[in-house]
């Protein structure tokens, strides 16, 4: 039988690998102390492996009115053309889709830099509403605004306490 030759790895062979696990797990460590302190700061988490997290979600407010109920909803950098608006069983559909595309060519070198971004936000609505034809709308910079009719039964009355 033949004598083998156990080679030991010299110190700088074991020191790369000692820093590369360091810093992998740094990365790791870094990486859950972020989702923890998120969880704790209200934020939204990203979910990294999922097309949801590509999707935008702009920011809302819901006011409930006597008569009608106010949304506005920050768009920034939406055209009014790319906007998409619905409301069907009481719930309220904001959704856009841009598309901004950049070219740069010099000499044999192209650069082309695409930017897709998709917005939506979906909001259950606290009362009744009349159809969309009496829905008020407006849209400035960048600020969408809406004004839904509450059905008549919807409307809020007060009630004396005797």
């Amino acid at each position: 039988m033949k004598n083998k030759e156990i080679s030991k790895s010299s110190s700088n062979e074991q020191h790369d690998y000692l820093t590369a696990l360091r810093d992998l797990e740094h990365k790791v460590e870094n990486m859950f102390q972020g989702l923890w302190q998120n969880s704790f700061n209200n934020e939204k988490i990203p979910d990294l492996f999922s097309y949801g997290s590509l999707i935008s979600m702009p920011k809302m407010d819901v006011i409930d009115r006597d008569k009608e109920i106010l949304v506005k909803a920050e768009l920034p950098g939406i055209d009014k053309k790319d906007l998409d608006v619905s409301i069907t069983n009481n719930q309220l559909v904001i959704r856009a889709k841009t598309c901004h595309e950049e070219k740069e060519e010099k000499g044999d070198y192209l650069k082309q830099e695409i930017s897709k971004n998709e917005i939506y936000r979906s909001v259950l609505l606290a009362a009744d509403v009349d159809d969309d034809s009496k829905v008020k709308t407006s849209f400035k910079n960048g600020v969408l605004e809406l004004t839904i009719p509450k059905q008549k039964k919807s409307h809020r009355r007060k009630i004396e306490v005797e």
